[in-house]
């Protein structure tokens, strides 16, 4: 898909404006090409021009314009469904079992931090709060979720806590949970604030970003890959694909079919008053619970809540998203009042996989390429960008901080993926409401 403007959101609003970028044009020659402009490919033209190493991004729309400028912005340095121990388990031995696993978690583990130290160190506007993210207990019985991640995630050295039903209520300001756990270096961006600030210390590093440029085809060249666009062909030594929920069916054969596009809807209420601004995540804390069918808050920097759901259906988006969500903030935030009013109101693409875990794959030699956000795009998509880069400029792939795979996980039925989706999400809404 190709758009000179971004969709509407409360980000395309309020971030800063991108840098300059133009077409693909002719013919040019770079050491490693870069598909698609969010956090992964930006993170990583950022690592390899800063290394030294010529780099050139192609973007098909603009920068930021998928599901990285379109997120909720929360920065959370965990996944939404396996936990370390899972992880740690899921690597086979030919990909380097523990050790591999363990250097996975770790990434992951640092993850936040990681976005905040490139925020501060290239001074991206970005509206950056890192003041933690919190995870409430739905139930009574979820928290022996919170347990098990506070302990697993302890043990390797995150600063995390548990929380009772009282410290939630106060870092919330509502008593609608049951407590929960916290982890400290989380928080919250302008996710489109940080893509364009990324890009923008890219190019002032030296990289090249060429938008409104879709990669056509990728195909191997007498010296290195081939990519063609509309309007010209790069050459490249080697490539990284940071196309994630966006990836085209034609980009690459099926990589596509190894992730699930899922609909996120995001609003923004309009600015709350003061008293009952303050009144609701107090400390500026991001928040997400234990819900399959996700519950999240977090606020701008103007005072705008800013939460979101999903529809199991999407005709008929708006009004019913609307309706759903307008029920939900005040029963979950009551001192908010009867009269809750969304100035903002869009949605983005999440990559969702059948095992809730990434994949880093080779695809060919040279090429490399990722899937599988599962909702934690932000902090994950970042710190892979970079070890991607680091692959890419000449460090050995069982070196870096990910297992990496050569057979595509490809999901079975992806033709009926809007089904899955529906399904998904009826099946998280029916485990919510039990034990």
């Amino acid at each position: 898909m190709t758009t000179d403007a971004m969709p509407p959101s409360l980000w395309a609003a309020s971030a800063p404006p991108p840098p300059a970028t133009q077409p693909l044009a002719g013919e040019a020659q770079t050491d490693v090409a870069v598909v698609g402009a969010g956090f992964t490919g930006l993170a990583a033209a950022l690592y390899l021009a800063e290394h030294g190493i010529a780099c050139t991004v192609l973007e098909a729309a603009e920068i930021g314009f998928g599901a990285s400028g379109r997120n909720n912005g929360q920065v959370i340095p965990n996944m939404s469904r396996v936990d370390p121990d899972d992880i740690v388990a899921a690597v086979p031995a030919e990909l380097g079992g523990r050790e591999k696993g363990e250097a996975f978690v770790s990434l992951i583990r640092d993850s936040a931090s990681l976005v905040f130290d490139l925020i501060r160190r290239h001074g991206i506007q970005a509206e950056a709060v890192q003041n933690g993210w919190i995870q409430p207990a739905h139930r009574p019985s979820r928290m022996k979720v919170a347990e098990r991640r506070v302990e697993q995630w302890g043990r390797r050295g995150a600063p995390v806590r548990m929380l009772s039903r009282d410290e939630v209520a106060t870092l919330a300001g509502t008593d609608h949970w049951h407590g929960g756990w916290e982890n400290k270096t989380g928080g919250r961006i302008n996710p489109l604030g940080f893509a364009r600030g990324l890009a923008r210390a890219a190019l002032d590093a030296g990289s090249v970003i060429h938008t409104r440029s879709p990669v056509q085809n990728i195909a191997r060249g007498a010296a290195g890959w081939v990519l063609q666009t509309p309007g010209g062909t790069l050459r490249a030594q080697r490539v990284i694909i940071a196309t994630n929920a966006y990836t085209a069916p034609g980009l690459w054969p099926k990589l596509a079919r190894t992730v699930v596009p899922a609909r996120s809807y995001q609003m923004a209420t309009s600015v709350l008053s003061d008293n009952i601004r303050k009144s609701i995540l107090p400390q500026g804390h991001a928040l997400s619970d234990t819900r399959g069918d996700l519950y999240f808050y977090r606020f701008d920097e103007n005072g705008r809540l800013v939460t979101g759901g999903g529809l199991m259906v999407p005709f008929g988006w708006e009004g019913r998203i609307r309706d759903r969500i307008t029920e939900r903030v005040k029963r979950v935030f009551p001192q908010i009042g009867e009269d809750v009013k969304f100035d903002y109101i869009w949605w983005g693409h999440i990559g969702g996989t059948v095992d809730k875990r990434p994949h880093v794959y080779e695809l060919a030699p040279g090429v490399l390429a990722w899937t599988g956000c599962n909702g934690r795009g932000v902090a994950l998509g970042t710190a892979l960008g970079q070890e991607l880069a680091k692959a890419s400029a000449g460090v050995p792939l069982r070196e870096i901080a990910a297992p990496v795979e050569t057979r595509l996980n490809t999901i079975l039925g992806h033709e009926f993926k809007a089904l899955g989706v529906a399904w998904t999400i009826g099946k998280n809404r029916w485990n919510d409401a039990r034990d």
